[in-house]
């Protein structure tokens, strides 16, 4: 993953620990002063979510700890690789569009983060400056041409 994506795991487990979790214990405690357990809704919901809160922090724990942080500063090259940004155009409409190859947890397409497990990303593997790659998507089959491939 990128050392950005690796930040904004960072930031997502530190907030889920320091804001969530108290958040979640404030709201048990909050509905076990209401009495009866086996009828509480409010206890069943903060418990469901607490649930979910601690498996998000175990699978973010578990993806940062085998996390392989590459710098793509150091990358270079004309042919796209993980880290690359890419320049395409797509044939039939001439949308042009920039994209970062990053890490399948990095992936946010409104940012410009295209998951290295996508299929536009893994037909963009090993192409260069004026190649052309096709790709099946819900709409039909999309051409796009690399326009620029670049490390930074």
């Amino acid at each position: 993953m990128t050392a950005g994506g690796y930040a904004r795991l960072q930031d997502e487990l530190k907030r889920l620990k320091t804001a969530e979790r108290p958040r979640i214990m404030r709201a048990l405690e909050e509905a076990r002063a209401h009495g009866d357990l086996s009828e509480n809704a409010e206890y069943e919901a903060a418990k469901h979510e607490q649930g979910l809160t601690e498996g998000r922090i175990v699978e973010l724990e578990t993806k940062l700890r085998n996390a392989q942080v590459i710098d793509v500063t150091k990358l270079s090259g004309s042919d796209v690789k993980f880290g690359a940004t890419v320049h395409v155009v797509d044939t039939d409409n001439d949308g042009k569009a920039r994209y970062q190859i990053v890490g399948a947890d990095e992936g946010d397409i409104k940012q410009g983060l295209l998951s290295v497990a996508s299929p536009l990303a893994r037909a963009l593997i090993g192409k260069s400056k004026g190649d052309l790659v096709q790709v099946s998507t819900p709409g039909g089959l999309k051409t796009y041409e690399v326009l620029k491939v670049e490390y930074k």
